[in-house]
């Protein structure tokens, strides 16, 4: 009896100790801790994290297929450059589908859920604290839109382009943030009216105004492929 419950209690804990182990990981990327071309070694990775390196591996083969581990055949891994192509790709996409979300969110979104948004109509804080501020704005306004799916979704690229304005930072230190601040503010407003064609439409241009913003901040600063 005991080895059947010790095998279930390993079944159970082994999903959330691979999910722990690549949560881990995918932030230290996504909050450039690990920076773009470093190096990754398994059993490194298994003794910071006090596992096996069988999590390690699942971890780093998920990020791969996330583009944010490349695997080098008899090599290892390295935490993947960015390309320039895949920062333009992932930005337009979130142009397309956060739109859809506002839209949405603008017919659906319960009166909590719009009342949530009030403190993002201001901001006060560093530079760091701003990446945080501005993920954390556009995620609720994916998630109001009811639609589990485009949120999962419209949640993974927001995350993924943090990467990309922390690499880009050093050419956006002294923006001051009030213009973007006040492109959220109206979008938010535009939500309460339960307008959703305006705030689709402000959110695209947002959306299409950081692209080219940090575009042009890889071209000149990043570390890219």
């Amino acid at each position: 009896m005991s080895a059947i419950l010790s095998n279930m209690s390993a079944r159970i804990s082994s999903p959330l100790l691979r999910d722990n182990v690549y949560e881990a990981l995918r932030a230290e990327i996504l909050a450039c801790h690990l920076a773009p071309g470093d190096e990754l070694r398994e059993q490194e990775l298994a003794e910071r994290y006090a596992v096996s390196r069988s999590p390690v591996r699942e971890a780093l083969l998920r990020l791969s297929r996330e583009r944010l581990i490349a695997v080098q055949p008899r090599q290892g891994y390295r935490v993947a450059p960015v390309s320039l192509g895949d920062a333009e790709a992932l930005l337009r996409f979130r142009a397309v589908l956060e739109p859809a979300c506002a839209a949405d969110a603008a017919r659906v979104a319960t009166d909590s859920q719009l009342a949530a948004m009030e403190p993002f109509r201001r901001f006060e804080g560093s530079a760091e604290e701003f990446i945080a501020y501005n993920r954390a704005f556009h995620t609720a306004v994916a998630e109001a839109s009811g639609n589990r799916r485009m949120a999962e979704v419209a949640r993974d690229l927001i995350e993924q382009a943090d990467r990309l304005v922390r690499i880009s930072l050093a050419s956006l230190k002294g923006r001051d943030p009030e213009r973007l601040v006040a492109e959220h503010d109206a979008i938010v407003e535009a939500l309460r009216a339960r307008d959703g064609r305006l705030a689709a439409r402000l959110l695209r241009q947002h959306l299409e105004e950081a692209e080219h913003r940090i575009v042009t901040a890889l071209r000149r600063h990043a570390v890219i492929a």
